[in-house]
């Protein structure tokens, strides 16, 4: 999933971060609330992680205009204050879900992967399909029968090429949801990542390319 990280300790938002990386998510970050919603202006993310208590444009204010700009993204709102009346004028908001500090890295994961799953529609959790299994709770992949290890990039890849259900998935897609904002779209990262993904699952070719418009699994 992409991710956007909204938190105006550095520490704290590049540890959730470095969490949410290692689960195999995109993750971008903002320090404030100006620059969160410049980037939400800009890319499609699936969870927003957003402090409340932001400098320049507060959270509740970020929360209030991806509302109303119709964003399917789910945001997941953190505070300092863990009263009830807090959690509801949070809720009240827009919000999806609210999480009291200190809190569990792993809470905290399990809560944005539970409202990614809610971003998109409905997907069964674990993916099938021309005998490819993937399982996203887990983070294995098995063909026919035979673990195939993967690195963090090559399994976002592979899980939104299943998600498209046999449509074509541009490289733009990709990118997008595989990769942060400081990935650079003139590498080739995706056809390199491709490459790779295709030489771990082995023969025959399972993920194909249809010229000009990107990469399919039939």
């Amino acid at each position: 999933m992409r991710v956007l990280v909204v938190e105006d300790e550095r520490i704290l938002a590049d540890a959730i971060a470095e969490w949410l990386r290692g689960e195999t998510h995109a993750v971008d970050t903002a320090g404030d609330g100006e620059a969160a919603l410049e980037r939400l202006a800009v890319n499609d993310y699936d969870v927003v992680v957003l402090d409340r208590d932001l400098p320049r444009v507060h959270g509740d204010d970020v929360c209030r205009e991806l509302v109303a700009s119709g964003s399917t993204a789910r945001v997941l709102m953190l505070t300092a204050a863990g009263e009830i009346d807090d959690r509801v004028a949070g809720l009240s908001l827009g919000a999806d879900d609210y999480l009291a500090k200190p809190f569990a890295f792993a809470e905290l994961s399990a809560r944005v992967q539970a409202l990614g799953r809610r971003a998109r529609p409905a997907l069964p959790p674990v993916l099938r399909r021309a005998g490819i299994t993937l399982d996203p709770a887990r983070r294995e992949v098995f063909r026919d029968g035979r673990y195939v290890p993967l690195s963090n990039k090559e399994f976002a890849v592979l899980a939104e090429l299943l998600r498209g259900d046999g449509a074509v998935v541009s490289s733009e897609q990709l990118l997008e949801k595989a990769w942060d904002e400081n990935a650079d779209p003139f590498t080739g990262v995706v056809r390199l990542t491709v490459l790779k993904l295709r030489r771990k699952l082995g023969e025959p070719p399972v993920v194909l390319t249809v010229p000009g418009a990107g990469y399919r699994i039939p």
